[in-house]
C-alpha cells in the first residue's frame, strides 16, 4: 500500500543523481540504437492521434503542452510523454497514424498508434465516442506495414523490424475507464478482479502474438500504474485521508502480476527470436509518490491543472491556467503525469535495475542482438 505522506523526504544526493541523468540526455542527440520505435496504448502515450477523432479524449488546447516547443499536440501532459522522452534511444518520438502526413518516409523511424480511452477491451472508453483499441492499433500496424513492404525488400524488412523496439502502455482505461464504471460497464458486476485482469491479459497476449508474428521482436510492455493514487481517486473520497485508494490500487495487482508472468512464459521458447520486457510502472510511481523529495517533487496529491478536489474531479479544461511550478507536481492533470514525473519514469525504464524493467532495461532491450 502506497502511503501518500510517506518517508524520507529528503534525499539530496539521489536527487542530484536524478537531475544529472535527466540534463545529461535532453537536447542531446544520441546514437541510434533501434531502427524503429512503435508505440502503441492510451492517453499516455498518445501524442495526437485523437486531434483526428470524433472524440471527447482529446488534449489539443492550451494549457496542455504549455511546456512543450510545439504547444498543444494532443499530448496529455505539460510537454513530453513517457515514449517521447526515450528518444534516448536515438530515434525521434514519431508521428501519429491518424495524422495523414504520417506517410512515406516520415514511417521509417516508427510510427504512434496509441490513442487516448483506448483500452485493451473494444468497450473501454466508448463512452467518449471514438479510440483507436489495442486490436485496431494492431491493424493499424499492418497497414504501415503494407507501406513498408513497397521501401525496402523483404529482408531489409525482417532485419528493420527485429531491431525495432514496440513501446506498449496499456490497462489503465479497462480499469478507469470500465471496471470503475459500474453504471456504465458491467464487468464488475461479472468479473472479480483476478478474473477481469485474467481477461485482459488473454485479449493482451493474443494481440502480442499477432505482432510477433507480423516480425516484431522486441518489446517493452508497462504495467498499469497506482491508480488509486491519481487526483480523480482522490477526489472521490473513498480512501484514507493522507493515502491512496488503497481498494482500486489492489484491483490492478492481479493484471500487472499477469503481466510479468506473462513476459517470462513468452520469453521461455514459445517465441523464438524475440525479448519482451515488463515494465514495473507501479513500483517506480509508488516510490515517487512515497519519496517525492528524492526526485525533486512537492506535490504529490493534486493536479498541476483541475478543478475541485485534489484539482481532480475536473479535469484541465481549455485555458484555464495551470501551477506555476509545474516541475514540482507529480501530476498535470487528474490521471497524467507532469514531463517532470514522466522523465523519472522514463529513466528507470530505459536504465534502471530489473526491479524497474524485467528482465533486462529498455537500453539494454535495444543493444540486444536476437
Amino acid at each position: 500500500m502506497l502511503n501518500m505522506y510517506g518517508h524520507r523526504w529528503w534525499c539530496f544526493a539521489a536527487v542530484v543523481v536524478v537531475a544529472c541523468l535527466w540534463k545529461g540526455v535532453v537536447g542531446q542527440q544520441q546514437p541510434r540504437q533501434a531502427s524503429a520505435i512503435w508505440v502503441m496504448g492510451d492517453s499516455l502515450v498518445d501524442n495526437g492521434n485523437n486531434n483526428f477523432l470524433m472524440s471527447l479524449a482529446r488534449a489539443n488546447y492550451y494549457p496542455y503542452g504549455v511546456d512543450y516547443y510545439r504547444g498543444p499536440t494532443g499530448r496529455f501532459c505539460n510537454a513530453r510523454t513517457f515514449s517521447d522522452i526515450l528518444d534516448w534511444l536515438g530515434v525521434a518520438a514519431p508521428p501519429p497514424f491518424a495524422d495523414p502526413r504520417t506517410a512515406g518516409n516520415r514511417i521509417l523511424g516508427g510510427v504512434n498508434y496509441a490513442s487516448a480511452a483506448g483500452g485493451i477491451l473494444d468497450e473501454s472508453g466508448q463512452h467518449y465516442g471514438d479510440r483507436i483499441t489495442l486490436n485496431q492499433q494492431v491493424v493499424n500496424f499492418e497497414t504501415t506495414l503494407g507501406q513498408l513492404r513497397t521501401m525496402m525488400s523483404p529482408a531489409n524488412l525482417t532485419q528493420f523490424l527485429a531491431n525495432s523496439i514496440v513501446i506498449m502502455v496499456f490497462g489503465s482505461n479497462d480499469y478507469i475507464n470500465n471496471y470503475l464504471m459500474p453504471n456504465l460497464y458491467a464487468t464488475s458486476r461479472f468479473y472479480n478482479p483476478q478474473a477481469f485482469g485474467n481477461l485482459l491479459l488473454n485479449r493482451y497476449a493474443r494481440q502480442l502474438q499477432a505482432l510477433y508474428s507480423l516480425g516484431l521482436r522486441k518489446f517493452f510492455l508497462a504495467g498499469v500504474g497506482p491508480i488509486g493514487c491519481t487526483p480523480n481517486q482522490l477526489a472521490t473520497g473513498r480512501g484514507v485521508p493522507g493515502r491512496c485508494v488503497d481498494s482500486v490500487n489492489q484491483m490492478v495487482g492481479p493484471f500487472n502480476e499477469g503481466l510479468r508472468s506473462l513476459v517470462g512464459q513468452f520469453n521461455g521458447g514459445s517465441h523464438p527470436g524475440a525479448m519482451f520486457v515488463y515494465g514495473n510502472t507501479y513500483g517506480t510511481f509508488g516510490d515517487i509518490l512515497n519519496n517525492p523529495a528524492r526526485y525533486g517533487f512537492r506535490v504529490r496529491d493534486r493536479a498541476c491543472c483541475g478543478l475541485g478536489r485534489n484539482q481532480g474531479q475536473i479535469t484541465c479544461i481549455p485555458n484555464l491556467m495551470p501551477c506555476a511550478n509545474r516541475n514540482e507536481y507529480v501530476f498535470w492533470d487528474a490521471f497524467h503525469p507532469t514531463q517532470a514525473a514522466n522523465g523519472v519514469l522514463a529513466q528507470r525504464a530505459y536504465s534502471g535495475s530489473t526491479t524497474d524493467s524485467f528482465p533486462i532495461n529498455v537500453q539494454q532491450l535495444a543493444q540486444l542482438k536476437l
